[in-house]
């Protein structure tokens, strides 16, 4: 099929559900796994009130008691379906395929994800797409370039649905750290983009957050509202690493053009005070939010910013409601909602 008939969707467009995956291991939440397992039922509680839930699940037994849990709770257990499938993560962002129209048809994309070329367990997570693709019966593509897999993860790009994508250099470019396709140049990135996603315009940002686990994924630093609106993240205390880097993705999304030529409107989204937890920096982000039918949840951080970002993000989206979810815990696992989860649109 040639490149043109294929578009990847916007967030905001309809949605049949949205993808998540249970986590069956605290590894990735050490010492908070309780917590994290009930901050799951919040946030699987919130989406369900308006889509569906796509649910991996590791074996039956853990089917058995997380339907418990989700009943504790009183899930909408009608809009519940269910994967089963060992993962090594959680992390449907990045693991799971991303789900793209070609033509009147949707088709599951396979971007080989390998544990953000930083992690050597990732075996269970590469068949997420294949069982994703089986579960929604539409065909599943692996995305490949001059005969090579190509690998991208979910996280490091964001659209507008009409051509423009947003993602970092620090996250594709990197010379030397997890370095996911070496000696990829950002003309190769644009020729995947262009077949695979009908992407017509790349906006390139430079560096991500401090602590970010994945090396500059976009959806921690800015993302589109709509078609021609961009929030992004500033630091505002000068002294802080974030500082130097968000100023420098700013400016360079004042001199960005979209598709059509025109300049994007930008929106500035603060960051919560600096999160430490065990002698790490947690890469907290309010543009980790997540945009649902109807409705966009905000991840929060028990910090007096959560506010200022809610109602900035409520002016972004006047026809959905705006959900805080606390990140408190989920953070620890360096990554919230909008990591955690998938869209698949309608």
């Amino acid at each position: 099929m040639s490149a043109t008939t294929r578009r990847f969707p916007a967030e905001w467009e309809k949605q049949q559900g949205i993808l998540l995956c249970f986590p069956h291991n605290g590894k990735d939440w050490p010492g908070k796994y309780e917590a994290v397992q009930w901050a799951f039922v919040e946030f699987i509680k919130k989406v369900a009130t308006f889509e569906q839930v796509i649910l991996i699940v590791a074996n039956e037994n853990q089917k058995e008691k997380v339907v418990e849990m989700l009943e504790t709770a009183y899930v909408q257990m009608t809009n519940i379906s269910f994967i089963i499938h060992k993962t090594n993560r959680s992390w449907m962002r990045d693991s799971g395929p991303i789900v793209v129209k070609n033509g009147d048809e949707r088709e599951a994309l396979n971007f080989n994800f390998n544990g953000w070329a930083k992690y050597k367990n990732f075996q269970l997570d590469k068949f997420v797409p294949s069982k994703v693709a089986k579960f929604l019966d539409i065909p599943l593509t692996q995305i490949l370039h001059n005969g090579k897999p190509v690998i991208v993860e979910g996280g490091a790009i964001d659209t507008n649905g009409k051509g423009t994508l947003l993602t970092s250099e620090e996250c594709l470019l990197h010379p030397d750290i997890q370095v996911r396709n070496p000696n990829f140049t950002k003309a190769d990135y644009e020729t995947v983009f262009k077949e695979y996603l009908g992407i017509t315009n790349v906006i390139w940002l430079g560096d991500g957050i401090e602590g970010d686990d994945t090396h500059g994924h976009i959806d921690d630093l800015c993302r589109f509202v709509n078609e021609d609106t961009i929030v992004t993240i500033v630091e505002n205390d000068s002294k802080d690493s974030n500082y130097k880097p968000l100023q420098d993705n700013l400016k360079r999304l004042q001199s960005a053009k979209l598709e059509n030529g025109k300049s994007p409107k930008i929106v500035v989204l603060p960051m919560p005070k600096r999160l430490d937890f065990d002698e790490l920096r947690l890469p907290a982000s309010y543009a980790n939010f997540l945009i649902l039918n109807n409705c966009v949840l905000v991840p929060t951080f028990n910090d007096a910013n959560d506010r200022i970002a809610l109602n900035i993000l409520a002016g972004c989206f006047p026809n959905r409601e705006i959900i805080g979810i606390s990140a408190i815990d989920l953070i620890w696992g360096f990554g919230t909602l909008h990591c955690l989860s998938q869209q698949i649109p309608e």
